[in-house]
């Protein structure tokens, strides 16, 4: 399955909980960490679309308020599927940014 490096985020920070409960206020922390910020009113649109797909993957429910129109996501928790993928998260092995030459 394929994921964003903020659902990656989300889904691990989400693991390392209490309960697989988490705030949503505290995801914003992964742009602290980013060289290149987006604006406030940003984060918060990207963070919200994350959320929404993880929950559509069936990875994560989430708890919030429903309203004639949408809904507003305040909680997150992790579903069983969303915890196998963060434990196959866990056991990956990184990368290493090497471009590859080609030889001459």
């Amino acid at each position: 399955m394929r994921l964003s490096p903020l659902q990656k985020y989300i889904l691990l920070e989400c693991f390392n909980a209490k309960d697989f409960k988490i705030n949503r206020g505290k995801l914003g922390k992964f742009y602290d960490k980013q060289k290149k910020k987006p604006r406030k009113m940003l984060v918060t649109k990207i963070i919200t679309q994350s959320l929404e797909r993880l929950i559509n993957k069936e990875l994560m429910i989430g708890f919030g308020i429903r309203t004639a129109h949408k809904w507003f996501i305040r909680e997150v928790s992790l579903s069983s599927k969303g915890r196998i993928e963060a434990k196959r998260l866990l056991g990956k092995q990184g990368s290493l940014p090497f471009k590859n030459r080609k030889k001459k």
